[in-house]
């Protein structure tokens, strides 16, 4: 029985009985394990052994069996790191296995390297071994490899025995609560349950760090707890923590993941000194908030002030670069890849990949594609993403084959990609070989991809699907709702879209500025003027009237169900128009049979120095609906007549 076998244990919550059993496990399978080599544990392993040591690894392993069989302590903690440095966690748990049974003593520094290297490779079943050792050792009060147990469950995603560890700590330091923190925001824990954690930390009296602090407003930072970051920076200023870069850097991504960047920009320019982190931060924080003509002069003051960029900032400024065009820009970033030697990480490849196709370079984006040997699903995916961009569907369809061919399985962003692929080609088949492939590898629960199902099957007319599987979401979003009321527009079931509208304002997701046009598109159609009322009315509350896509929607609702003169005085209302609501109240007096005054308003938005050709040639039917009662088709030659018309009556003498 192979020694590493001996120390597994269930992955299961610690318990002072699972302890006990776990000792009583290893005590009996040391036992029945009287009659084999004590060095066998070792030797087993020894091919790995001999192929990193070379020659010399026979006549290692020796050496490493006569001195582990002189019980010396040192040796064994020193062999334990050893192994934890090179990677091989087997030989350190068979190691320690061994020292137990000699009842050889452990040092603790050979247990932090354990805990250490279960925390970065997420081992849980190893981890809790190692726990068990600890405590057989007579080291489960000692305060560091506590600390290193909360870390180590907090990583492995169980929090319960992270808790658990962090409640038996006799004396507190701040590095547990500092692990305990981090623990729950890589875990995704609710604001308020990191802030929690903060609050009982105050009240215990230990006093935060600098990093107490990072991981604060790392969890704060795109949620909805903005009001507490604030109440944090004010602390932080009071205390004097405020002066620390790391503070200032992780504060302003802060506010640009909370979407204030006039807060962020404001707190950067307040910074004297500026390291190449910060510059980093200010152009990821622009970039994603869409902002990418203030990246791009971020990322050239950076170099003006003499900054060298790393892959961070490359990979931030790059797909802004491909969302701008700016393929110049992006090539005179390539040749820098190649001149610092940054062209062979792989995500910047991959980027390098999406910049070209979104400028509408697809050979180069092939040639950059092809030329990098180690492929993996980022790249293929970037070039699928560019496939797609630019009209090539078929291809981008074939990619996935190819990809897979090569032994690339794709991941959730793949598929993601694929779906809209198949929507658009109306490729029922392989959506559903894709639907299949997400169901077997666990893709399926993730509720953009379910979306995206949902879209696909509805494109294609199997409605009765996307039904289904909207049935079956345990989690659901605004973006799912509207999905699902597009699908039932687009098979004609306006009143069943509508009631689904319904269903969506009695639960707990409340409709977004692209759910509220919809909704009113519905009651447009339906003429369900009550609903549109509400609606409009929510439309108020929530201070969305500026949006001109809200804003026309509204007012072509209104018109749709007959009442103009509401219509126009929502339109009056707006106080800045553009061309979708000088559009939408034209349509409104033309749908009206109302061509006369839709004239005058034609004329008015020309004197606002509004473009009239598209609105020329979006309201020809709507025009024809006006002067032609049988809906007879609309010419541009008819609308020149009646426009003509207009004009004579208004320069007629009176």
């Amino acid at each position: 029985m192979d020694a590493v076998n001996l120390l597994s244990l269930q992955a299961q919550p610690i318990t002072s009985h699972s302890f006990r059993h776990a000792s009583y496990r290893l005590s009996f399978c040391a036992r029945i394990q009287t009659n084999t080599s004590t060095s066998l544990a070792i030797t087993q392993e020894t091919p790995r052994y001999q192929s990193e040591n070379g020659s010399d690894g026979i006549v290692g392993s020796r050496r490493l069996s006569r001195q582990l069989n002189t019980k010396n302590p040192t040796g064994i903690s020193r062999q334990i790191r050893r192994f934890c440095k090179q990677g091989n966690l087997g030989k350190a748990l068979a190691v320690l296995d061994y020292a137990e049974k000699r009842g050889t003593p452990v040092s603790i520094a050979a247990f932090a390297a354990l805990l250490i290297f279960c925390t970065k490779a997420k081992c849980l079943k190893e981890g809790k071994q190692v726990h068990v050792h600890i405590r057989i050792n007579g080291l489960e009060e000692n305060e560091f490899l506590c600390s290193k147990l909360v870390s180590m469950y907090a990583a492995c995603g169980s929090m319960e025995d992270s808790k658990l560890v962090f409640s038996k700590l006799q004396t507190r330091s701040v590095f547990p609560w500092n692990n305990l923190l981090r623990g729950s925001v890589i875990n995704g824990g609710y604001s308020r349950d990191v802030l929690g954690i903060f609050s009982h930390m105050r009240e215990a009296g230990v006093e935060p760090n600098v990093y107490t602090f990072s991981c604060l407003l790392k969890r704060i930072a795109g949620s909805s707890a903005l009001r507490h970051g604030k109440m944090i920076h004010a602390h932080l200023v009071k205390t004097g923590f405020f002066s620390d870069s790391i503070i200032q850097t992780v504060l302003m991504d802060m506010y640009f993941k909370c979407g204030k960047v006039y807060l962020a920009r404001q707190l950067f320019d307040e910074m004297r000194e500026r390291d190449i982190v910060l510059w980093g931060a200010a152009i990821a924080g622009f970039a994603h908030n869409g902002l990418r003509r203030e990246a791009i002069a971020s990322f050239r003051e950076m170099l003006n002030h003499g900054h060298v960029p790393n892959s961070v900032i490359l990979t931030s400024i790059i797909p802004v670069c491909g969302d701008m065009g700016l393929i110049m820009h992006g090539k005179e970033i390539h040749c820098f890849l190649i001149k610092t030697g940054y062209f062979k990480h792989i995500f910047i490849h991959a980027a390098l990949v999406d910049l070209y196709c979104k400028c509408d370079d697809l050979v180069l984006g092939r040639r950059v594609f092809y030329a990098f040997r180690q492929r993996n699903v980022v790249t293929w995916t970037a070039l699928i993403s560019g496939y797609a961009h630019n009209g090539m569907l078929d291809r981008a369809l074939n990619s996935v084959i190819w990809m897979q061919q090569e032994g690339v399985k794709p991941d959730l962003v793949t598929v993601a990609t694929i779906i809209p692929i198949c929507s658009e080609l109306k490729a029922l088949r392989t959506g559903k070989e894709i639907h299949c492939y997400a169901l077997k590898k666990g893709i399926l629960p993730n509720v953009s991809v379910t979306t995206s199902l949902i879209v696909m099957y509805s494109k294609c007319g199997v409605t009765r699907s996307s039904l289904n599987l909207f049935e079956k979401m345990e989690k659901r979003n605004a973006i799912t709702w509207t999905a699902m009321m597009e699908s039932l527009a687009r098979d004609d079931r306006l009143h069943d879209a509508l009631d689904m509208f319904r269903s969506m304002q009695l639960s707990k997701h409340r409709a977004d500025s692209v759910t509220v046009c919809r909704g009113l598109s519905l009651c447009a159609e339906v003429g369900a003027l009550k609903l549109g009322k509400e609606l409009h009315a929510q439309v108020l509350k929530k201070n969305i009237e500026s949006n001109p896509s809200v804003s026309a929607q509204v007012v072509r609702m209104y018109a749709k169900c007959g009442h103009i003169q509401t219509a126009k005085q929502v339109f009056d209302a707006i106080a800045s128009k553009g061309l979708i609501t000088w559009t939408a109240i034209i349509e409104a007096y033309g749908m009206n049979n109302l061509s006369m005054e839709a004239f005058a308003l034609f004329e008015q938005m020309k004197e606002d120095d509004i473009s009239c050709f598209p609105i020329i040639k979006l309201l020809g039917y709507t025009f024809s609906v006006a002067c032609h009662p049988h809906f007879k088709l609309f010419t541009l030659k008819d609308l020149e007549k009646n426009y003509k018309q207009y004009e004579d009556r208004q320069l007629a003498p009176r």
